[in-house]
């Protein structure tokens, strides 16, 4: 049922996408066609999330901060597509679960590494949750950089159609490596998860991350078509606590 319902809303985003925005789209073939995957991608607006999944051709779940369930018709919608609700600031098990169960069942988890919206429109350091979600569930990761949409409500009441460009990169998979996972790994992964999303973006947009010199691939693999599970000793029993940085907002 639920496919259903995203496939018809994909196709309504795709309409209104051409209706209101002159957007260019790259590399949606680098969705791989099947097992569990994760686009990480900028945030900008609340409109990032919606070209994003315009655009996956697969069953997909999006995280997103419990404040936007607050309004009942806002929250019976993200039910019907399949978002689900994040507590940032505590470690939210329930949504922890759910992101595995998700990827589990080798589905699409969308999430914005940074968690909350950019200011700027710049990149902001990214946040662990999503690489910590990464490691535990085994699944690629797609980055997706999104730019141009920041001047869309500006546009819309000239009546003025957005030009925006999206890009999604080659998938990867994170290879902690054997023993125990330290917070200054987890870091490093999250960091050169960010720097392979900058990289997509124009100079402008890459914020944090602006010097692509200092990126490193030591965690970083190409993904191959199969899914690695190892895990350093004592990454599983690591408590997560999702930050207003670690869900989308």
């Amino acid at each position: 049922m639920r496919k259903y319902v995203q496939r018809l809303a994909n196709l309504v985003f795709r309409f209104l996408m051409f209706l209101l925005l002159d957007h260019e789209v790259e590399g949606v073939g680098n969705i791989p066609a099947e097992g569990p995957v994760i686009t990480a991608q900028n945030h900008m607006i609340s409109v990032d999330t919606v070209i994003a999944a315009a655009y996956i051709d697969r069953e997909a779940v999006g995280m997103s901060k419990v404040e936007n369930y607050e309004f009942l018709p806002l929250a019976v919608l993200f039910k019907l597509y399949g978002t689900f609700p994040v507590r940032r600031g505590e470690v939210d098990r329930t949504a922890l679960r759910t992101a595995l169960r998700v990827l589990k069942e080798g589905k699409v988890l969308m999430a914005a590494p940074e968690g909350t919206r950019s200011k700027t429109n710049n990149l902001q350091r990214g946040k662990d949750g999503l690489t910590y979600i990464a490691i535990r569930s085994g699944a690629s990761v797609v980055p997706v950089a999104i730019w141009g949409q920041e001047k869309f409500w500006e546009q819309l009441k000239r009546l003025r159609r957005t030009k925006v460009k999206m890009v999604m990169g080659k998938p990867f998979i994170f290879e902690p490596g054997e023993g125990k996972l330290t917070r200054e790994q987890l870091s490093q992964m999250t960091d050169e998860m960010m720097y392979r999303l900058a990289a997509l973006m124009p100079p402008e947009y890459r914020g944090y991350y602006n010097d692509l010199s200092a990126a490193t691939e030591e965690y970083l693999r190409p993904y191959d078509g199969s899914h690695s599970r190892t895990v350093g000793r004592g990454a599983k029993r690591r408590r997560i606590i999702f930050s207003k940085g670690d869900v989308s907002g």
